[in-house]
């Protein structure tokens, strides 16, 4: 026997867990709502009977018109799930049952799943599973999702369900108005949890609150928000610089490894140039910049989404985005664009308006990504803490990390604003956010899902953008046109626009070549600068330093190149995930050509200011 059963339910509720724990699958789950948009769909055995499981996205209601209502109603109502396993918070029953009340009016067989037991028994609430049967007419299991123990009686239930399922008398009338129906829906909702539920602490919610008085209060929500980052970006860049070094010495070692056996079989040169020099030296500059720092942010971060932080975020920074016509749950598909910008651009789905979803897109690529980490850290090294060594040295680059991102946020709030104004008018968006409980992380899974689901992923998508740039840089570097090399001649051409923004020609071409992935402009700089054939390193700062300034930098030189690092095109990657999300080319260039103008008007300003005040 083949079924297909749905998973319904409110936001955060454990539905992905409940999903990951039945297929085995890594559906990614966050203690946030609105995390999940579209639908997963996975498979699992139960003696000789297979299941199809369809994870729909969380949602409220079926009775108003946001996407996640939308897909959900749409699959419900299409017939395609012969079952569908309602999924409750057993803490807010009353809430979790206004869903499962709307899903019964469809006449489909439902059994309801009552989910997160062990946080209800913790505030003291008990849940009579017979009572809320008897009330509903439904079978009714009681869960924790993420014990698989627990889950034994799920199936035997789903099997006498469908055996035996006979449409219950829900007395409902489908010539009802949705306003009139919400009213009685709620009603029965009240009705059934006086009779189901038994709470015996008034003040089970206590600790939560006094924690919200601190996370999300006017005087103290935004202090402890930059706090926060700054501590992130502290534990990411102390963390990361010994394994950064170790990876980028064994990496390099395999290319000397590796060239040298090449000459002993006697490859031809042609041949192992272009992919030793030009493809494995790329691939060895990405791996060594990106994994380290992603393999400690990535959980870090992941650690304050499974507590419950990030819609306390987006709650504080409402106000800001409401200022600008936009909306408030940008603030979360902002902070996912300080992993990758990417990821940030397709959690723009949260977003009901399609206006407000358009704004969120376009001004995604200002947070700075992982990938541009390297190179503020490594001109802020260079020019702001020379001197500074060790402790001192990580902390002044976690607070001018910090401060790049603050100053990315009002950028963004300003193009958000402008782009109200402008393109994409109206007036913003109301909308309920709901602030989940506050959990204690599970720091096994959180490692391991923020490694497989988010560190390998990005990794991976990066090399596979990594090795034609390869390729691209070593050819422009050493195929010549005339007396110059191709890329002698673009440095040449973009040299006067350079120049008029604070930078040079080296900069402005190596940030092109940069597209695939931004960890690689400072080694192109390098090698531009040099007039070598491939990328290279210098590991000593002082002695990278005296070759910049070699070469014409200055800290004017130096905050251009910050500013342009934070506001220019986004990555390859990023610009395919804004044309797969907007299915439009003019949207995509307006996405790529916006950053570059902000970027490069603020490194206009900023040089012309300083050329009037210092020089």
């Amino acid at each position: 026997m083949h079924k297909v059963l749905a998973l319904a339910g409110n936001p955060n509720v454990g539905k992905s867990t409940l999903f990951n724990a039945l297929t085995g699958m890594r559906q990614h789950t966050g203690n946030w709502p609105g995390k999940t948009v579209s639908c997963a769909r996975g498979t699992c055995r139960y003696g000789s009977d297979t299941y199809t499981l369809v994870d729909l996205p969380g949602c409220y209601s079926l009775l108003t018109h946001s996407p996640e209502e939308e897909i959900s109603r749409e699959f419900l109502c299409s017939g395609q799930a012969d079952a569908v396993i309602a999924v409750c918070d057993a803490a807010c029953l009353e809430r979790s049952l206004n869903l499962v009340l709307q899903i019964l009016e469809l006449k489909v067989p439902v059994l309801l799943c009552v989910n997160l037991l062990d946080e209800a028994k913790k505030k003291q609430i008990s849940v009579n599973l017979e009572v809320l049967s008897r009330e509903l007419h439904i079978p009714v299991i009681g869960v924790c999702a993420h014990q698989k123990k627990s889950l034994q009686p799920l199936f035997p239930a789903i099997k006498e369900l469908l055996e035996h399922f006979e449409i219950p008398d829900t007395k409902f009338s489908k010539s009802e108005q949705p306003d009139t129906a919400a009213e009685v829906f709620v009603k029965r909702c009240e009705e059934i949890c006086r009779k189901a539920v038994t709470c015996t602490a008034a003040s089970y919610s206590a600790p939560d609150r006094r924690l919200d008085a601190l996370f999300t209060s006017k005087k103290t929500g935004l202090p402890i928000l930059f706090l926060l980052l700054f501590a992130l970006f502290w534990l990411t860049i102390r963390g990361a610089n010994v394994p950064s070094a170790l990876l980028s010495d064994v990496l390099f070692e395999a290319l000397d490894f590796l060239a040298e056996s090449a000459r002993d079989l006697h490859i031809p040169e042609f041949l192992c140039e272009p992919l030793l020099s030009g493809i494995f030296r790329v691939l060895a500059w990405v791996v060594s910049a990106m994994l380290p720092p992603m393999a400690i942010f990535f959980p870090l971060f992941t650690l304050l989404e499974d507590f419950g932080y990030l819609p306390r975020i987006a709650f504080c920074l409402d106000r800001c985005f409401q200022k600008c016509h936009a909306c408030g749950k940008q603030a979360l598909t902002l902070c996912m664009g300080l992993g990758c910008n990417a990821v940030g651009v397709t959690g723009c789905r949260i977003i009901d308006s399609p206006r407000e979803r358009m704004i969120a897109i376009l001004t995604n690529s200002l947070t700075p990504c992982n990938g541009r980490f390297p190179t503020i850290l490594t001109i802020t090294s260079l020019f702001f803490f020379a001197g500074s060594r060790g402790l001192s040295s990580s902390l002044g680059a976690a607070l001018t990390l910090t401060l790049v991102f603050l100053f990315s946020v009002l950028m963004t709030l300003f193009t958000s604003w402008l782009l109200s104004k402008t393109l994409l008018k109206g007036m913003p968006s109301s909308f309920v956010l709901e602030l989940p409980p506050y959990r204690k992380p599970q720091f096994g899974k959180v490692i391991l899902r923020s490694i497989l689901d988010r560190t390998v992923f990005v990794l991976g998508r990066a090399i596979l953008t990594a090795a034609p740039a390869g390729l691209l840089i070593w050819l422009s570097a050493n195929v010549s046109l005339g007396e110059c090399t191709i890329l002698a001649h673009c440095v040449q051409f973009l040299d006067p626009l350079g120049r008029l923004l604070g930078m040079d020609g080296v900069i402005l071409m190596a940030f092109l070549l940069g597209l695939p992935a931004n960890e690689i402009v400072i080694p192109v700089m390098l090698m531009t600068y040099l007039a070598q054939g491939s990328l290279l390193e210098i590991q000593d700062l002082s002695v990278l330093r005296q070759l910049l300034a070699a070469n014409g930098w200055t800290w004017v030189t130096a905050v251009c190149v910050i500013l342009f690092s934070l506001m220019h095109w986004p990555c390859g990657t990023t610009c395919l995930t804004i044309q797969r999300e907007t299915k439009s080319l003019k949207w995509t260039l307006l996405a790529i050509l916006l950053p570059t103008l902000l970027g490069m008007t603020a490194c206009f300003l900023f040089a012309s200011c300083a050329r009037i005040v210092f020089f």
